[in-house]
């Protein structure tokens, strides 16, 4: 069947190379590994050498500075992730009741998607820069307007955001590790679950996260922040990740790395959301302490800065970023730079895969937002494969098993099975099935990176694997087709546990 690329959508957009992962500078980005550079060929920017380690290094940026030709010249050759800082907060997109406007978010986005960098959104829901007529309800009419923000926000935005910072700073400073005393806390303790669960039902692709600050080390807080990620991991709510704002001072935590890899350990990614510190003698010292800790854990999958130049800071006067008021590199930026050439940090279980072979994963399609799924529980060969509604059962798992030169099997965690290309069909529209595990090469996939997107490619017939027609509904067909490079070929790769 033909499967046509739908008006206003580009058959070929979006940078992407592909991946014979045997050569040891193979790479892909968001979830996946590389080798790290040698030194003589070291990469020359953050972001490059980031991406180096299979991870982003990113900036938040602010709508009314992309004129300033300094800001926009050192944004677009420094950084391959963008966090909006204010533009996509509740007062931002909805300043009266029911109305949005998304046109300074949008060009958070679009200045994103034109450099090739991953957009972090920031942030559904805050105690904090409500607008006012949110602030005037409570009970259950701010939870239904809460819920709905979160709900028509990520919608507009569905499959062009990388990470969602869903909730920021609910949980209250000071020794008891107890939620914060807010309107959004006192429409009932459910509230972060019920915003976790809206945002997955409006973007399934997007990574969820909890942000917060003063969480850096093993504290009450932070102990408060990682139990109710393990209670949600353990009950099944949506949530992939957890942010550390990294506010520091002259100093950092001993146990920075520790806690990090504390919350990785329970299934989630790490990030580094907002880091900045303070100046003084020890500032490109903990800007290397932050980076080689996020390097040394696996699940750490990268670090934003809050702000590009010190004048551009929160902070004013204690000149905390990477750039001085004039656009100039500081030594905390050589540091950064230097760590980031010299670690071997390769998430996604490090060496030379560009995936995590022990690791189970949900196959996302960038079009619809439905999961890759073994329709209807089957066990069986020849059994469909087809697209549904992401509830990361046991048939919508997935285990990369190398072939070797660069190749994979899918296999399926409910029947043990792989994904298989029909009777090894060369032929646009072949069935993708799944069948008994033969190391076939009609069953032998290589990887190719789009944007944060993955396309598996048949080394059989050399064509991606599709959600026919286009379709976003439950079942539709997965089948294989000439690499056309279309969103419903493009699959994100969510780690599951």
């Amino acid at each position: 069947m033909f499967s046509p690329v739908p008006a206003g959508r580009s058959a070929r957009a979006g940078s992407r190379w592909r991946v014979p992962v045997a050569a040891a500078a193979a790479a892909l980005l968001g979830g996946l590994a590389l080798v790290a550079a040698s030194p003589a060929d070291a990469a020359t920017t953050l972001g490059a050498s980031a991406a180096a380690k299979n991870r982003y290094f990113g900036a938040a940026i602010a709508a009314g500075k992309l004129g300033d030709s300094t800001y926009s010249r050192i944004l677009t050759t420094e950084f391959n992730s963008v966090t909006a800082e204010n533009e996509m907060k509740w007062d931002a997109t909805e300043p009266s009741q029911g109305r949005f406007t998304y046109t300074n978010g949008d060009r958070i986005l679009n200045q994103g998607t034109s450099m090739g960098a991953k957009v972090r959104g920031h942030a559904l829901l805050w105690h904090q820069q409500q607008p006012g007529w949110a602030q005037s309800l409570s009970g259950s009419a701010l939870r239904n307007a809460a819920i709905n923000h979160v709900t028509q926000v990520a919608t507009h935005y569905k499959g062009k955001i990388y990470a969602w910072d869903v909730v920021n700073e609910a949980f209250a400073d000071g020794g008891s590790g107890a939620r914060r005393d807010s309107n959004l806390q006192r429409t009932g303790n459910d509230w972060i679950e019920a915003a976790f669960r809206a945002a997955r039902a409006a973007d399934p692709a997007a990574k969820l996260c909890y942000n917060d600050y003063n969480t850096d080390g093993v504290n009450a807080k932070s102990t408060g922040v990682y139990n109710m990620v393990r209670d949600f991991k353990s009950r099944g709510v949506p949530i992939d990740c957890v942010g550390f704002q990294s506010h520091l001072g002259t100093g950092i935590p001993s146990d920075y790395q520790a806690n990090l890899q504390r919350f990785a350990d329970l299934g989630v990614d790490v990030q580094i959301t907002e880091l900045d510190v303070a100046q003084g003698s020890n500032q490109a010292n903990i800007y290397a302490t932050v980076t080689n800790a996020c390097l040394a854990v696996s699940r750490c999958t990268g670090i934003t800065v809050w702000g590009i130049r010190d004048s551009d800071s929160w902070r004013t006067g204690e000149n905390p970023l990477l750039f001085d008021n004039s656009g100039n590199k500081k030594a905390a930026y050589t540091s950064v730079l230097n760590a980031l050439n010299a670690g071997t940090g390769n998430g996604g279980g490090g060496g030379t895969s560009p995936v995590d072979t022990s690791a189970s994963y949900a196959l996302v399609n960038r079009n619809s937002g439905k999961a890759l799924d073994v329709y209807n529980l089957a066990t069986t060969d020849g059994a469909r494969i087809t697209q549904w509604t992401r509830n990361d059962g046991n048939q919508q798992q997935w285990q990369f098993v190398s072939s070797g030169d660069g190749y994979y099997r899918l296999k399926s965690r409910l029947s043990g099975k792989v994904l298989d290309v029909y009777n090894w069909s060369t032929a646009n529209g072949g069935s993708v099935v799944q069948w008994t595990d033969l190391n076939a090469a009609n069953q032998q996939f290589s990887i190719q990176e789009i944007d944060g997107y993955v396309q598996l490619i048949n080394r059989n017939s050399g064509k991606a694997v599709e959600v026919q027609g286009f379709s976003t509904a439950d079942g539709g067909n997965v089948v294989q087709y000439d690499d056309a490079n279309g969103t419903n070929q493009q699959w994100q790769l969510a780690k599951i546990g």
